[in-house]
């Protein structure tokens, strides 16, 4: 009985919550749809675990409720960061519940720099006016480089880039609580050294912005 129940729900929760994409007019599950999904089977194996079929269903309910709302939350603050940020260059991706900017280098930093540009603050200030309306979300920032120079130099640059943009969000009241920052160097390129058009798109600094922990 117990894993009709359970069925149950995940089928309320999937066939009521589909959208059409605008582009491809596929019919398409949203991100706020499938944390309910996942948040219904960890209820589910929770609530089985701790009682029986009973349980398991109730577990059900409350994960699908639970994995909803943060899928609903991350995608409000997603729409919100697009029309922000739209045409500065900065992209928006989303990965799950982690919401992915990438800031390029060129247009952050100037070369060998770990100061922010002082026409790039404005954008940084929009980031800053959706982080403070969305206050349950963690923003953690990486900064990486490209493989011109020594990988301690890199890595150190990287470093300061980071700590960069963090103190910047932390001077625009954005909670200390709420960030982090770390370096990575030359160690994680998303397109070939090899040429200059990928290195410059490994010169960058990447902002995730993640539900914060219960």
């Amino acid at each position: 009985m117990h894993r009709s129940l359970v069925v149950l729900v995940l089928g309320t929760w999937l066939v009521g919550c589909t959208t059409i994409d605008p582009y491809t007019r596929e019919e398409k599950t949203s991100n706020a749809t499938k944390g309910a999904a996942i948040g219904a089977v960890a209820g589910a194996v929770v609530g089985a675990i701790a009682n029986d079929g009973k349980g398991a269903a109730i577990g059900a309910v409350v994960g699908a409720a639970g994995g909803g709302a943060i899928g609903h939350y991350m995608d409000q603050q997603e729409a919100l960061l697009r029309q922000e940020l739209e045409g500065t260059g900065v992209s928006v991706t989303r990965v799950g519940n982690t919401i992915r900017l990438n800031m390029p280098g060129n247009i952050t930093f100037d070369t060998d720099q770990s100061t922010i540009r002082p026409e790039f603050q404005p954008v940084l200030d929009s980031v800053v006016k959706v982080a403070n309306k969305f206050t349950d979300t963690d923003l953690r920032v990486s900064g990486h480089t490209d493989s011109t120079g020594s990988d301690s130099y890199n890595q150190r640059l990287s470093e300061y880039r980071a700590l960069s943009v963090k103190d910047y969000l932390a001077m625009r009241g954005v909670a200390p609580q709420r960030l982090s920052a770390v370096g990575y160097g030359e160690s994680r390129p998303i397109a070939d050294n090899g040429s200059a058009a990928g290195r410059s798109q490994n010169r960058r600094v990447e902002l995730e912005l993640v539900p914060s922990p219960a």
